[in-house]
């Protein structure tokens, strides 16, 4: 699988429940992105498993 997907976080600041959007073309990835809603910085880490399968870690960025 290749392209981009899209993968439901929830934010460690506020709680809600948002989505991002993953290139799946990278096996393991790790960037941070701002929440949608509370516009924390969040530190995102992706692995993508060979069947597809998107394994995210949602974490503050100054943990």
């Amino acid at each position: 699988m290749l392209g981009l997907e899209s993968k439901a976080v929830q934010c460690p600041y506020c709680w809600e429940w948002i989505d991002i959007l993953v290139d799946c073309s990278l096996r393991s990835q790790q960037y941070v992105e701002d929440c949608q809603v509370c516009c924390q910085p969040i530190l995102l880490t992706l692995q993508i498993a060979a069947d597809g399968w998107i394994d995210a870690d949602a974490r503050p960025e100054n943990e």
